[in-house]
């Protein structure tokens, strides 16, 4: 997973562009699927990976929504390293 997203990546976004991310992620689901119903899709392993970022960003999101990770907390661990 060298060119996507990734859960760390995702933890320092603020919560604005996690919802942008996401609704990019969803439209690009969207034109894949429309695409393999015409039989237009050429990469089947990208619905896959959309898919996974999606999961990645609401994640993130429900990480926040619960309380188990903040943004604060984790522009403090990186700092530390």
């Amino acid at each position: 997973m060298a060119k996507g997203l990734t859960a760390d990546d995702l933890r320092t976004e603020p919560q604005d562009v996690l919802v942008t991310k996401l609704k990019e992620a969803k439209e690009e689901l969207f034109n894949l699927r429309f695409q393999a119903a015409t039989g237009q899709l050429e990469s089947h392993g990208r619905l896959r990976t959309v898919k996974r970022e999606m999961a990645r960003i609401y994640t993130v999101m429900r990480e926040r929504e619960l309380g188990i990770v903040t943004v604060a907390e984790e522009s403090a661990e990186g700092k530390d390293d």
